[in-house]
């Protein structure tokens, strides 16, 4: 294996490109986001199909590359469940034998009344939905009565909304802080969420100071072995979240997807070793396509002449798509795994042993 002073691993949350041979289990039969936005949009991509995105699967006025730079493939994952802590702890080396839980039907009663007591507030909501509209659904009466929104999703999350002028911003955390312990056992979902918002009725938005509080990884995974061997981790976005901040010691939060490229293109010219691991989190909004109905969707954060990566090898960066539901990701030059001559990848135990000797 080649030997690399540096890598650069973007994750382009909830961009799969394609379901999993398991998605039905999961009710996501015919998932294909990347797929479908390509469909619904013209996309302005020509970095990552230089990479071989187009190479991977059929996409709509999309050319595939005669001679892809990077390594491109499908990699489906073994772990059950779909959410962002199971992937993430995949791509670490770390497989889950049962999915954490997920709540279609909102959290047990019994456990709502817990938490409320523990925290000296009754709370509202307590079913699945979307971030922006429950927000938008029950804004206004948690404004009214002071009572956090608690909501799940798809994924295994314990959500707390709070307006930043009823609940202060240390007292969310603290909620959160209550939630992450009491949600053990049968409970143990994989991260519990800061949600602050702030705005009026009709004009409410999120605010940049979320904060996730996720389940300690077991031991070993990628960034332990990292740190054994004094190798540098620099996380991008909510990467220090989600490994609760084992082996990722210097990270930067990000406001969005754009200024979370800005920091990558700023570590580009700062940071001349080590691994530098960025999540753009926002990208899950494209699974959204009639939000975006006939909208030009451009990509300049990849390799090429144009983009803030010009310059840098091809087999240095690796982009890694985590599934929307249970779809495939898309890995480029991955370090711990590796492809065959069917284009499937594997898992290489020795990989991350030699990635920096």
């Amino acid at each position: 294996m080649k030997e690399f002073d540096r890598i650069f691993w973007i994750v382009l949350d909830s961009v799969g490109i394609g379901e999993l041979p398991d998605a039905a289990e999961y009710g996501d039969v015919g998932r294909n986001t990347l797929g479908h936005i390509a469909e619904s949009r013209a996309l302005e991509i020509p970095n990552l199909v230089r990479l071989g995105l187009a190479n991977i699967a059929p996409l709509k006025h999309q050319t595939p590359a005669p001679a892809p730079i990077g390594a491109y493939g499908k990699g489906a994952t073994l772990s059950p469940g779909k959410d962002t802590t199971t992937g993430h702890w995949e791509m670490a080396g770390v497989w889950l034998d049962q999915a954490f839980p997920v709540y279609k039907n909102g959290f047990p009663k019994e456990l709502i009344e817990e938490f409320e007591k523990r925290i000296g507030r009754k709370t509202i909501g307590n079913k699945p939905a979307s971030g922006t509209e429950i927000v938008k659904e029950l804004g206004e009466e948690h404004v009214r009565t002071g009572k956090p929104i608690v909501y799940t999703s798809g994924d295994s999350v314990f959500q707390i909304a709070t307006h930043e002028e009823v609940i202060p911003i240390a007292e969310l955390y603290r909620m959160c802080e209550v939630a992450r312990k009491l949600l053990d056992g049968p409970h143990r979902v994989g991260r519990v969420i800061a949600r602050p918002f702030t705005g009026t009725p009709g004009n409410f938005v999120r605010t940049t100071r979320r904060h996730d509080y996720a389940v300690d990884p077991p031991k070993p995974m990628l960034m332990d072995v990292l740190a054994e061997r004094k190798v540098r981790v620099f996380g991008v976005g909510k990467i220090h979240d989600i490994y609760n901040g084992r082996g990722v010691e210097e990270f930067v939060t990000t406001k969005g997807n754009a200024d979370g490229m800005e920091k990558m293109t700023a570590a580009v010219g700062e940071r001349k070793n080590g691994l530098i691991f960025c999540n753009l989190v926002a990208a899950e909004s494209l699974r959204h396509a009639d939000d975006h109905r006939g909208s030009r969707v451009r990509s300049r954060s990849a390799l090429g002449d144009d983009g803030p990566f010009a310059g840098v090898r091809a087999d240095s960066v690796v982009f890694a798509r985590r599934r929307c539901g249970r779809e495939l990701g898309r890995a480029g030059d991955s370090g711990g795994y590796g492809a065959n001559d069917r284009g499937e990848f594997r898992r290489d135990d020795s990989a991350w042993e030699e990635l920096f000797e």
